[in-house]
């Protein structure tokens, strides 16, 4: 039975806590730094750092490769990983997400616009659309039943 007062935000609450936007955030700048000492292997730092280079624009493709691949296989992207996050199913139940669904998440990310729009729950656009959460590595394990 759902409470009129609060409609489906209430009705729809995760059965865990999601993660803290200090860690998601700083998750980002440290996957961000990441995506762009990638490019500059790849480039040289000469290439990179030249006055209207393009190769900087690699950055942000190769932020959402690493994101998704990284989300697939460990269930985290780098900077989530080394933060103690993870991004796990919203019912909680623990199971391989689906690669492509995870490369439309995150290009949803990089439009910056459906983190920012979020719910009580702490879930923006991105994972209400295909059904996911972030959570700490501590819920995560609990999760897992360890």
């Amino acid at each position: 039975m759902s409470d009129a007062r609060h409609g489906p935000a209430l009705r729809d609450a995760l059965p865990f806590e999601t993660a803290s936007w200090f860690r998601r955030i700083a998750a980002l700048f440290i996957d961000w730094a990441a995506s762009t000492f990638v490019v500059v292997v790849f480039v040289g730092w000469a290439d990179y750092s030249a006055p209207g280079s393009t190769s900087q624009f690699a950055v942000l493709p190769v932020f959402v490769l690493e994101s998704a691949l990284f989300t697939w296989l460990l269930a985290g992207s780098f900077g989530k990983l080394v933060v103690g996050l993870r991004t796990i199913p919203a019912d909680g139940r623990l199971r391989p997400l689906n690669p492509l669904t995870l490369l439309g998440r995150q290009v949803l990310v990089a439009l910056v616009i459906p983190p920012l729009v979020f719910r009580p729950d702490g879930r923006g656009l991105h994972d209400l659309m295909i059904g996911t959460a972030t959570v700490r590595v501590a819920t995560f394990r609990a999760l897992l039943g360890r």
